[in-house]
């Protein structure tokens, strides 16, 4: 299989996990925002399980290149909310939260359903596509808990933190998207892969722990780790 072929291949894969990742994640944000007083995801159509209304065209791709990547962000009015500064940090958790607890279901069917299935090709795809499902899923997580404007770790971090520290926060953080994006691509292009290097002391244990916690560490013969099935 040459090397366009495998990455199709690959890609075929991972397809089911980022669509279920992407969708259920701003669903997420969507359906906490519309517990806690807006309806605005609602009204715009983004109360929806269809990835169509979520997908977004740069964060779908980058994804599809590695384990991080993002959605159109579900739009919230942050005046129509209860406690705007509160239920900012429930609506920003509630993506990533759904991410992990997809993982969660995914790791356990590993976990207690492989030991007891035959080695055919079909369930051997089968159990690769679920793997990569888990992968992308800690990585959808992960990569939105970073506390960099505008990922879901910002909100969050914005939502805890006093109201005097919240303009240096956002003073500091100013330049910081154009520098994310900067480093997203030139580690997708293959130029500098410096955001690995930030990133993978982080993302690493982040990722073996879930893994340990939900499929059980490393006796499995479908391991996910390094954007590979083992």
């Amino acid at each position: 299989m040459d090397i366009s072929s495998n990455f199709l291949y690959v890609l075929l894969l991972r397809l089911p996990g980022i669509l279920l990742g992407l969708t259920v994640h701003e669903y997420a944000h969507g359906y906490v925002a519309w517990l806690k007083g807006d309806n605005t995801a609602n009204s715009e159509g983004r109360l929806s399980f269809n990835p169509l209304h979520h997908l977004d065209l740069f964060g779908t791709l980058m994804i599809c290149f590695g384990p991080f990547g993002w959605a159109k962000p579900v739009p919230v009015n942050t005046r129509n909310l209860d406690n705007p500064k509160r239920d900012m940090v429930y609506v920003g958790a509630a993506g990533p939260v759904s991410n992990i607890i997809i993982a969660l279901l995914l790791g356990l069917f590993l976990r207690f359903f492989l030991p007891y299935t035959d080695s055919s090709e079909n369930i051997s795809v089968i159990y690769k596509i679920i793997g990569y499902a888990f992968y992308t899923n800690l990585g959808l997580a992960f990569f939105n808990l970073l506390p960099v404007p505008p990922l879901d770790g910002s909100n969050i971090l914005i939502g805890l933190l006093p109201y005097r520290n919240v303009i240096s926060y956002l003073h500091y953080m100013r330049h910081a998207p154009t520098i994310f994006y900067f480093l997203l691509m030139a580690e997708w292009l293959n130029i500098l892969p410096l955001f690995s290097m930030i990133i993978d002391p982080f993302w690493i244990p982040f990722f073996k722990f879930w893994q340990f916690i939900f499929i059980g560490g490393n006796q499995w013969q479908f391991i996910i780790f390094g954007g590979r099935i083992l």
